[in-house]
């Protein structure tokens, strides 16, 4: 039986108009519900399960296996490169010269290693007839020209996150633009050296870094014979790399004291310094770490298209912010996870490939992806205050 109530003027609502009656609790409930999805960590995971099932009702291709193997060959390059920026943001900082790090990583790299060049393509070069041949780069046919490669790439990587630290808490000068110059001068640095041309003749070792997979699938009918372009790929070589250089931001993070200490600067950099703090050397130390996370993705892409690119990652900041804030990651500093950039990263690569699909150009891709990024950091900024106000 229906509970009816009464209310003091109103008179209770007839049995047949039982949609009318207003139960007790049912509105707190939905708030609650609402609320709890909210002030989830998991909040971006939801919204994108539910975007996918939505999407994928009028456009199949979207959950086509070819699409998918596409979209997480896409994620695992940018999930490098936005731990590194996640540590930044930590500390109440950005890095806008990953990009440029990525450029002149993927450039010193293809010198060090290539294992022939075009005259016609990079006569005009200063590195021509010096670092660049006809018969290659500096270490060309050595069996340690990978190795050296990736290592060069690494140290460069870390010595551009080194100046920009050192110019961010030796100096106190603002992340923004430290970093800003650092980028606009490293780009311009990498396309002088190859005159804005590519190098290619990358040896077949290092590609598999950015092509190679362990465990791959083929979905379709029986047939007799498979063709590669076929065969998805499924468990990657630049899977794992991002994995595990997740997993060691991850644990950085929250078993280190390091880690303890980047949040403590993020939270109140004054309050960290009279606690004991070394607030310049945790500051040039999470630099530093981005430096290395964007030479780790400047090494994915660089074997993955197969050339030394002075452009690589020139449009590839706005992704690389907008996966970390959407994670939850705050830009006031002090609150973010690795887990969550995780999921900033794939919310991020699913809403690029979506709208491919949807035949947007590149123009109404970035306006979109801009009122995203700016959604999610008002939403921060929402849960923000209304955890200080419940508090």
């Amino acid at each position: 039986m229906a509970t009816v109530e009464k209310f003091s003027g109103v008179e209770p609502k007839m049995s047949g108009q039982r949609g009318l009656i207003k139960r007790p609790g049912s509105g707190q409930g939905t708030h609650q519900l609402l609320r709890r999805l909210l002030f989830s960590e998991y909040f971006i995971l939801y919204i994108s399960i539910a975007y996918f099932l939505i999407l994928a009702i009028f456009k199949p291709a979207l959950y086509q296996p070819a699409n998918l193997s596409n979209m997480l060959a896409n994620a695992w390059p940018l999930f490098a490169i936005a731990t590194g920026q996640t540590f930044v943001l930590l500390i109440g900082g950005i890095d806008l010269s990953q990009t440029s790090v990525m450029a002149m990583t993927s450039v010193a790299g293809a010198v060090v290693m290539v294992e022939s060049a075009s005259a016609t393509v990079l006569e005009r070069s200063p590195l021509w007839g010096h670092l660049l041949t006809e018969e290659g780069g500096i270490l060309a046919g050595s069996s340690f020209a990978v190795a050296a490669a990736v290592m060069v790439m690494l140290l460069i990587g870390m010595f551009i996150g080194l100046l920009n630290g050192l110019a961010v808490a030796r100096f106190n000068m603002p992340a923004f633009m430290v970093t800003l110059v650092s980028m606009t001068f490293f780009s311009a640095v990498a396309i002088y050296l190859t005159q804005s041309e590519n190098i290619r003749g990358i040896p077949e070792t290092f590609l598999k870094m950015g092509n190679g997979d362990m465990i791959s699938l083929y979905v379709g009918e029986k047939a007799s014979k498979i063709t590669r372009r076929d065969i998805l790929s499924f468990i990657t070589y630049p899977a794992l790399l991002s994995m595990a250089l997740g997993f060691v931001g991850h644990i950085v993070l929250t078993r280190t004291v390091l880690g303890r200490q980047i949040y403590a600067v993020g939270a109140n950099r004054a309050a960290a310094a009279v606690s004991g703090v070394p607030v310049k050397r945790v500051i040039i130390l999470v630099f530093m770490i981005s430096g290395f996370c964007a030479a780790v993705a400047s090494i994915l892409y660089t074997a993955r298209l197969e050339a030394g690119r002075p452009t690589l990652g020139e449009n590839l900041l706005l992704d690389v912010v907008g996966a970390a804030v959407i994670g939850g990651t705050s830009l006031f500093g002090g609150k973010g996870k690795i887990h969550w950039t995780f999921m900033g990263v794939l919310f991020f690569v699913l809403l690029s490939n979506s709208l491919n699909l949807l035949n947007l150009s590149a123009f109404y891709i970035d306006m979109v992806k801009g009122a995203i990024i700016l959604l999610a950091a008002l939403t921060d900024v929402t849960r923000t205050r209304l955890l200080a106000r419940e508090a």
